[in-house]
């Protein structure tokens, strides 16, 4: 039997997931999409995720890959997964890939995004999507402290369950922050549209190689503090200099990180 490995571009609104992986107490991502697949060509399917998003975080473009005997064409698996999934879950693409593909161990960068709304009364729409934050933030100085973190340096500090079994070396090729009217959180591309009328969101953009457990939204809260005036960019280049966690700022909420995108060495 012709083992097909097909591989998938997926989007999530995380709110109502435990994660990506199965877990015991509660409904994931994984377990929807399996349950999907299982359903459209009759064969269970293990899936291998680019990114074990944790509860709460959102995805614009995980990728995932499974193997499976079906001949069904990609453009029907498409279609045919999106109707057994629900509306919290939206297949992007299908494609088949060589059988050495692995959507973890062959992606060569992952960007993310962690959101903010600076506003001074709650936006309703964006609670679920955004880390409300009342007090005022310096976007300037996020952004230059945010530059501190490009290049290759070891990010324990920013690490959640250190020591890991590899390392915790990981290279930063871009972090920016900027501020905009609206955001586009649901568009792939990094950035925000900018609107001299009031900019009430934050947005925080990092691209690295790999990423280590919670470090995105450990960078985040580290920002947040820039941001309150409470650190400099000084502060946050001895931060990493200590590797130390308990001198970084707090890990930020879930609900305002997003999986952006995920690249291979032919993207």
């Amino acid at each position: 039997m012709t083992m097909r490995n097909i591989r998938l571009t997926l989007a999530y609104d995380g709110s109502n997931y435990v994660g990506w992986q199965i877990q015991p107490n509660g409904a994931s991502v994984q377990s929807a999409v399996e349950q999907a697949i299982e359903r459209l060509t009759g064969h269970h399917s293990k899936l291998l995720a680019a990114g074990r998003t944790d509860a709460g975080v959102h995805a614009l473009g995980q990728v995932a890959n499974f193997h499976s005997p079906s001949r069904i064409p990609v453009e029907r698996i498409m279609d045919g997964l999106q109707s057994f999934l629900p509306p919290d879950i939206a297949i992007l693409a299908v494609a088949d890939e060589a059988p050495e593909f692995h959507a973890t161990y062959s992606a060569v960068r992952k960007s993310y995004r962690y959101l903010i709304y600076n506003g001074s009364r709650p936006d309703v729409f964006s609670r679920r999507y955004a880390l409300h934050h009342r007090g005022a933030l310096d976007q300037r100085r996020m952004d230059l402290a945010a530059r501190v973190l490009e290049g290759t340096r070891d990010f324990r500090c920013f690490e959640s369950h250190y020591p890991n079994k590899a390392t915790s070396v990981r290279t930063v090729e871009s972090c920016r922050v900027s501020r905009g009217a609206g955001w586009r959180a649901w568009g792939g591309q990094v950035g925000c549209e900018s609107d001299p009328r009031g900019e009430a969101f934050i947005g925080i953009e990092i691209t690295a190689d790999g990423f280590l457990y919670n470090m995105v939204r450990a960078i985040s809260g580290t920002l947040i503090r820039v941001g309150r005036g409470q650190w400099s960019a000084t502060d946050v280049e001895r931060i990493v200099e200590q590797q130390d966690r308990g001198q970084a700022g707090e890990t930020a909420p879930a609900h305002g990180l997003y999986l952006v995108r995920v690249d291979y060495s032919e993207s």
